[in-house]
């Protein structure tokens, strides 16, 4: 959509979500934003695939994928990238005590929406 803000502009986002119509969205909203997606994974093991050679500038999450929760990739993400969760189940406990810092959006959210509330996470890593 024309007149968008470029809140991602150049930015490498990492994708991570099973559902592909909501991944597709998701891939289509970085780019209204600026953003390059890379990915989007839909399982852990893809995207620590992705990322084992090279971290994206930020990332969008979802919690529970077919081969388990998003630990391990927060794990290698954090606190170094700027991350924020989309999730229609909330962060479980032992990933809330882990990463207490993490922005957690709610299914749905609206793509424009979280490339917005994720330009404020990158605002604060700088």
């Amino acid at each position: 959509m024309p007149g968008t803000d470029q809140y991602l502009a150049g930015l490498k986002v990492l994708i991570v979500e099973d559902e592909p119509f909501i991944a597709l969205d998701l891939a289509f909203g970085v780019e209204e934003a600026g953003g390059v997606p890379l990915g989007p994974a839909s399982s852990v093991a893809q995207a620590l695939k992705l990322i084992e050679n090279e971290l994206p500038d930020a990332a969008i999450v979802d919690v529970d994928l077919p081969d388990g929760k998003i630990g391990p990739v927060l794990a290698v993400l954090r606190p170094r990238v700027p991350v924020v969760v989309h999730t229609g189940v909330g962060l479980p406990q032992a990933l809330r005590e882990a990463h207490p810092e993490l922005q957690v959006c709610t299914k749905p959210t609206a793509p424009s929406e979280l490339a917005r509330r994720l330009s404020v996470e990158i605002s604060r890593s700088l």
